[in-house]
């Protein structure tokens, strides 16, 4: 009994330490900007001097066509990484020390946004999206075996994970963009409130234009699971029969049908975001029945989703100079729609946020004004 007692303090401790250090990323979070850029920049100088494991273009990464960066080489773009990570170094201390005006801020603040973009949803692409859906079936797999052949392992190649490094600068450059903007205008570092109320951000308001983005996100996913329902009956709509010859005995109607189930489950999730049950847990959760839902749970799972399902639309979208084919509309048709569903799934989140937040607990505004 005692242990226990000890473990759950212990608990208590460890997760009050995580909430503490979270609460002050306006301050470390440019300086974590500076340091993954550090870092970067040196793999990229070590690559650049024949270093192993460069992940990127067709000789390095065998997955490289759903890449933007399908041509690239250690020779041409290792020394561009280790440049562009010293300046980024450099940038994100001058950005921990709140300092800049006029030019020098917007040319601070655009490094910083560019630097979030680029890295988040240009330089990724779809396999982020497909990181999710392997990390979710593989336990499955590790009983069932691998359809197709193959080891569970096989999901993880170094190409595929070097994408949530990136993905993971990308972030910090935002939350370092972010932090700046806020200090250097005078709003508060942690909510972004500085006094000055906007309409559009107001909870019915929000709650309007939410609903309609919601109508976006969750409409898409639906589309998606039923193009993958489709392709897991077997169907000859859309689906050419020489594709289910090249993919027989692959396990494709398997596969096709976890897809159709994890895009039904979003198009659900999302749809919680201007519904009653996506602010307080409803009965069938029993559990918790009653009890409000913490912001973060909603919240964040979406916003990681809007990173990935974009940074997957933007894929999408290059796809569209090779071209359409079709006679295979029902398999690639649907992801036509993706670059729509990160967007709305953003939109649709912010406005939750924006109609769920409280007062802020370092500034005490309270009102909804814009972040």
């Amino acid at each position: 009994m005692q242990e226990r007692m000890v473990r759950n303090v212990d608990t208590k401790r460890r997760k009050g330490l995580l909430r503490a250090w979270w609460s002050e990323w306006p301050r470390w979070s440019a300086y974590a900007a500076a340091a993954w850029s550090l870092a970067y920049g040196a793999l990229g100088l070590y690559w650049a001097l024949g270093g192993a494991g460069f992940p990127l273009g067709r000789g390095n990464d065998e997955e490289a066509e759903y890449s933007i960066l399908v041509n690239a080489t250690a020779e041409t773009t290792a020394p561009v990484i280790a440049v562009l990570g010293l300046i980024g170094a450099a940038v994100g201390l001058v950005m921990a020390k709140a300092v800049g005006r006029g030019i020098v801020r917007a040319a601070l603040l655009a490094f910083a946004w560019a630097a979030a973009v680029t890295l988040t949803v240009v330089v990724t692409d779809l396999r982020l999206l497909m990181l999710v859906t392997r990390v979710l079936v593989a336990p499955v797999f590790l009983f069932t075996g691998v359809p197709g052949g193959g080891s569970v392992a096989d999901f993880f190649p170094w190409p595929r994970m070097h994408l949530l490094v990136m993905l993971t600068g990308g972030l910090l450059w935002a939350l370092a963009a972010l932090a700046y903007r806020r200090r250097t205008k005078e709003a508060c570092p942690h909510c972004g409130r500085h006094g000055k109320v906007a309409e559009g951000s107001a909870p019915q308001r929000a709650l309007r234009w939410g609903r309609r983005a919601v109508v976006v996100a969750a409409g898409v996913p639906l589309v998606y699971a039923l193009s993958r329902l489709a392709m897991a009956l077997e169907s000859p709509l859309g689906i050419p029969q020489e594709f289910y010859d090249e993919m027989e005995g692959t396990g494709v109607a398997i596969g096709a049908l976890l897809m159709a189930v994890m895009a039904t489950g979003a198009a659900v999730l999302t749809v919680g975001l201007v519904r009653p049950w996506g602010e307080v847990f409803p009965r069938w959760i029993w559990f918790a029945a009653g009890r409000r839902v913490p912001l973060p749970f909603a919240l964040v799972p979406a916003s990681i989703a809007t990173v990935f399902i974009t940074a997957a639309g933007f894929a999408e979208l290059r796809s569209l100079f090779d071209g359409i084919d079709t006679e295979a509309w029902g398999i690639t048709g649907p992801g036509m729609l993706w670059p729509l569903w990160g967007p709305a799934l953003g939109v649709a989140a912010y406005a939750y946020y924006l109609r769920r937040r409280t007062a802020c607990g370092r500034c005490g505004q309270g009102g909804p004004v814009a972040a």
